[in-house]
């Protein structure tokens, strides 16, 4: 049986992509060079805002930038996006309903993201969602994030579960891996932010239709084992 579900923030919970652009306009804006367009931030998320940064820089997937270079626009965009997060940001449809649905049932919750910690709380707070989370883990709260599963074995440590009885919602192939490489169950939302990979790739259990859907999802399969 799932005995805590583990969520994804970018992405899954949030569509946070407009803050992002917006920062990352301003950052090429203060360094003099040409902006990015919200789809192609949009595609440059899923492995931090270190990565994030660098890709805007290359204006690609994979290919490096000189890393002088990425700490100096890095510090420029940390400073701008301290002022956009949130500022853009929703909650996807069904989110509140399935994360209520969970506390309900007495599941605990916690989310998992590769967001800086100095960003995570507060984008939560502002945007209300941050009573549902026993466990928030940051992509600087342990010495490695997702794609490694170091994040989601820390969280459930934290909230005394074993992975094998825990579920993760995300929208990548980075919450696929790391969840899978520590133990635990994924399930995908078709919607977020896939560095361009198609939902079918990305190997997770089940695809589910939005958050309200996974805690259906879980709820019914909790249900089935105990009877």
């Amino acid at each position: 049986m799932f005995r805590a579900a583990l969520f994804d923030l970018d992405g899954t919970l949030l569509d946070t992509a407009a803050d992002l652009a917006a920062a990352a306009s301003r950052m090429h804006d203060a360094l003099g060079l040409p902006r990015r367009s919200l789809e192609e931030v949009s595609r440059f998320v899923g492995r931090g805002i270190s990565r994030l940064v660098e890709r805007c820089l290359s204006g690609d997937m994979e290919r490096r930038a000189d890393p002088l270079e990425v700490q100096r626009a890095l510090s420029v965009f940390s400073g701008f996006y301290a002022e956009e997060s949130g500022r853009h940001s929703r909650i996807y449809p069904g989110v509140v309903e399935g994360l209520q649905a969970l506390r309900e049932a007495g599941m605990p919750l916690g989310c998992v993201t590769n967001k800086a910690a100095r960003f995570t709380g507060p984008l939560l707070e502002q945007l209300g969602l941050a009573r549902y989370f026993a466990v928030i883990v940051s992509g600087d709260t342990v010495a490695r994030a997702k794609p490694d599963p170091l994040p989601f074995t820390h969280a459930c440590e934290r909230l005394g579960v074993r992975p094998g009885e825990t579920v993760v919602i995300g929208d990548s192939a980075n919450d696929v891996i790391a969840a899978h490489a520590a133990g635990c169950k994924a399930l995908c939302v078709p919607y977020g932010y896939r560095e361009g990979r198609a939902l079918e790739s990305l190997g997770c259990d089940a695809i589910v239709a939005d958050v309200l859907a996974a805690a259906e999802y879980i709820l019914a399969a909790n249900d089935t084992l105990g009877e």
